[in-house]
């Protein structure tokens, strides 16, 4: 049985114990890293807290393997002095939203074969989509995940805002929303493209700026030529 320590008590954190506590050859133990004095030992420590808090807690754990789950954060970041790793899921996690793990990538680094293979038995308990990356690429993956997913999501915010404004119920817009997050199973998001500025249609994009606020304008103009410029 492999054992697991889990630092942190956070969205990532919760959902890891309750994934590890299914699996009967992982023995999972969660601590909250405000009580760092009686870490238990283990074959693994997981450090799930903030990305400001990797260096500082990190520092005070002395067991053999110690690995964080930033995507943002080099493998240098940890300070501890044994073995160092990085466990990155790459989704976005909320404590009351169920995740299906076996859809999640894990980007996996270590410092040796031996706690390499660990790292991989361990994600495999719970995983499917393994992939070994290093930290520059997990940082890369990290600005592109923020695009795909946050600044996404903040195109939902706007337009949202846009259709209470205007009274018209934003849930029309959730078939398109699906539609446009598969089309790209299927095709590069390049040739996905569509609408008035992959088409140059100067009188409907003018209409359209007419319509939006101050802000809703310089992200339209914005994003308008981005695509124009196939950037």
């Amino acid at each position: 049985m492999i054992s697991v320590v889990i630092v942190g008590n956070g969205n990532v954190a919760t959902h890891l114990v309750n994934a590890f506590s299914k699996v009967d050859a992982i023995k999972a133990t969660q601590i909250n890293s405000r009580d760092l004095s009686n870490i238990p030992k283990a074959d693994l420590t997981i450090i799930a807290v903030s990305d400001d808090a990797i260096a500082e807690v990190s520092s005070k754990i002395e067991n053999s393997f110690v690995v964080h789950t930033s995507g943002s954060f080099s493998i240098e970041n940890l300070k501890n002095t044994s073995n160092k790793g990085v466990f990155y899921m790459l989704q976005t996690f909320s404590k009351d939203k169920k995740v299906n793990f076996a859809e999640i990538p894990f980007c996996l680094e270590t410092e040796n074969g031996s706690d390499y293979k660990l790292l991989e038995t361990v994600a495999k308990s719970i995983g499917k989509k393994i992939y070994n990356v290093n930290s520059e690429q997990r940082k890369a993956l990290h600005v592109a995940a923020v695009f795909v997913n946050n600044f996404t999501n903040q195109m939902y915010k706007i337009g949202n805002d846009i259709c209470d404004e205007h009274k018209v119920p934003f849930e029309i817009l959730q078939p398109l929303i699906q539609e446009t997050a598969l089309k790209i199973e299927t095709l590069s998001p390049k040739k996905a493209q569509t609408g008035p500025a992959i088409r140059n249609d100067k009188k409907t994009i003018k209409n359209h700026l007419e319509l939006l606020h101050k802000e809703q304008q310089k992200i339209y103009k914005l994003i308008t030529k981005s695509i124009q410029n196939g950037n």
